[in-house]
């Protein structure tokens, strides 16, 4: 039996996976600084709604947990 294709596809799987997954990361932390920019006019949650496809309340829940996360001034 030849594994060969069958591997190289899993291979291919992963690192498509592992390239999404972090393209995903980068898209929200590129979302989270753009809503956190105090010269941003107001709307940006629309806006990082109509870019990124995601619905206004997912948009909301992420900067939530951002603020969340946020150090706290010193």
């Amino acid at each position: 039996m030849d594994t060969a294709k069958l591997e190289l596809a899993a291979k291919r799987y992963r690192e498509a996976e592992e390239a999404l997954n972090a393209a995903g990361l980068d898209l929200q932390t590129e979302a989270v600084a753009l809503l956190r920019d105090p010269d941003d006019p107001t709307g940006v949650h629309t806006t990082v709604a109509e870019v990124t496809g995601w619905t206004p309340e997912y948009v909301q829940q992420l900067q939530a947990v951002a603020d969340a996360h946020e150090e706290p001034a010193p």
